[in-house]
């Protein structure tokens, strides 16, 4: 087991604490037999501090152990999930901070309640195991938490976008496009730019860019395939990188290669640098006011903003999570993604975000989401346009949808497209609103008669609509908590 030195220390402390109480002593005790203040004691076994070899000579001997069995970095099986977790690195990697987690502290909490806390640990580990969940998959979910803290909003970085364009003289009311962040990374910081060969390199086929840095030029390789503005926003990405100084990083838009939390969190600082610098707050809010603000759903209007603003449905749906709680107060929102191969009748929740809470829909595992959502039924309808060879842009529908379960009701505005690197691979980008009071007043096209009304559920094992004709499973879940319910009432009929 590799681990730094924090860590040694509270290996150290662990072992010497889990002896102790074996051996039924007290810090006292252990003091006395050993000759070492209590104070001191107490500070190993915090792992605050690690001891010379003639104190842990003086400890080993006052426990009747010898030295290597002390100073060994492996621990008892109690205390094996700590030892797992140590040796993930999980505990390094991660920056605590940005949680509000105080690293000593939780040093602490695992020193002071050692077993209690392995069991603990070990049922996390075990739950992780169950789900197939990597190293990666926990950074992903802790840059999603991070995001969510914060209402997906972060003003120093925006600031730094702003004082970007400052530099660079970019007047208020002008966007920028492919070509002028190209001559920036190509002059400014010296980046040679081409086309990934696929004939020499046929993995990278799907790749939309690949990035070699060296000690005195970087070299930025695009996918042939993708637009302008899909380029704009690898250039706008990669000019965050360097404007905000953001050095440990990842080199392929794949993420097949993350190696740290940190380079997972330095590809969102750039990514959402180069939203900020395309897709200017200060020309996005006022223009987003009017739309909220039309009477009528007119969504051709929302998609003539996505070209307006030189971006794709992906990049402004998420702008729109930055934007809208901050300057709207619509903080309980949800953006997600879902892909689906034309013609299959599987969808894939590929991104998620939730602000202010855990919204539906949300990824469940091995289970089928509920068909009438507009995100897969949008899909569903782009599949069959793109077929009958009527349609091969971006497609846009809206949905109120209201939960059956909790009669939560929310407004899903759905987009559609193709893939551009991957063949018959469509993608739909939603972003959901809580229709709450305050939504309820700031969307003044919401009751246009336009927008569909539909109850939904969050997966068709969960939901009780038998009548259902879009279900494709049967609701086992459901079934099952009847049925124990059902136990539950014959047991308690029986006891009293």
């Amino acid at each position: 087991m590799a681990l730094n030195t924090d860590n040694v220390r509270l290996v150290f402390g662990l072992k010497l604490k889990q002896l102790r109480l074996d051996k039924g002593l007290s810090l006292n005790e252990l003091s006395q037999k050993s000759g070492l203040s209590l104070s001191y004691i107490n500070e190993i076994e915090k792992g605050k501090k690690y001891p010379k070899a003639d104190k842990i000579i003086a400890l080993a001997h006052a426990m009747d152990v010898d030295y290597d069995t002390l100073v060994s970095l492996k621990l008892s099986k109690r205390l094996e999930p700590i030892s797992e977790l140590l040796d993930s690195n999980v505990l390094t990697e991660l920056p605590l901070e940005l949680f509000g987690i105080d690293p000593a502290s939780l040093l602490e909490i695992l020193s002071d309640a050692p077993t209690k806390i392995s069991a603990f640990v070990g049922t996390l580990i075990e739950i992780a195991r169950n789900y197939n969940m990597s190293i990666e998959k926990f950074y992903f979910s802790a840059l999603r938490t991070y995001q969510e803290m914060h209402d997906n909003y972060f003003e120093d970085i925006e600031l730094e976008a702003e004082r970007f364009l400052k530099e660079h003289n970019v007047p208020e009311n002008v966007l920028l496009g492919e070509n002028e962040l190209f001559e920036i990374l190509k002059t400014d910081f010296n980046y040679k730019i081409e086309h990934i060969n696929e004939k020499a390199n046929p993995e990278f086929s799907s790749v939309r860019s690949l990035t070699i840095t060296g000690p005195s030029n970087n070299k930025l390789l695009i996918n042939n395939q993708l637009s302008p503005v899909q380029r704009a926003f690898i250039y706008g990405r990669e000019i965050g990188y360097l404007y905000l100084n953001l050095k440990n990083r990842l080199h392929t838009t794949a993420l097949v290669e993350a190696e740290s939390f940190e380079q997972l969190l330095n590809n969102f600082k750039a990514s959402y640098f180069a939203s900020a610098v395309i897709i200017k707050r200060s020309l996005l809010v006022p223009r987003l006011r009017g739309f909220f603000e039309l009477k009528q759903w007119q969504p051709d209007k929302l998609l003539a903003l996505i070209t307006e603003f030189n971006t794709t449905p992906e990049s402004f749906c998420y702008r729109l999570s930055n934007v809208m709680p901050k300057y709207f107060g619509l903080k309980q929102i949800f953006f997600s993604r879902f892909n689906n191969f034309a013609g299959q009748n599987l969808f894939d929740m590929s991104k998620e975000l939730h602000i202010s809470r855990k919204h539906y829909p949300h990824t469940v595992r091995d289970e089928h989401y509920c068909r009438r959502w507009v995100a897969l039924t949008i899909l569903d309808d782009l599949a069959e346009l793109t077929k009958q060879k009527q349609y091969t842009g971006t497609l846009c529908k809206a949905q109120k949808s209201t939960y059956l379960d909790t009669q939560d009701q929310y407004l899903v505005v759905s987009l559609a497209h193709p893939t551009v690197t991957t063949a018959n691979l469509n993608v739909s980008l939603s972003m959901g609103i809580y229709l709450d009071e305050h939504a309820k007043k700031t969307l003044h096209f919401l009751n246009d008669p336009a927008i569909p009304q539909r109850e939904v559920n969050q997966t068709c094992e969960r939901c009780a609509l038998f009548d259902c004709r879009e279900r494709i499973a049967a609701p086992t879940i459901l079934q099952k908590k009847h049925k124990n319910e059902e136990l539950r009432k014959a047991l308690r009929k029986m006891i009293s």
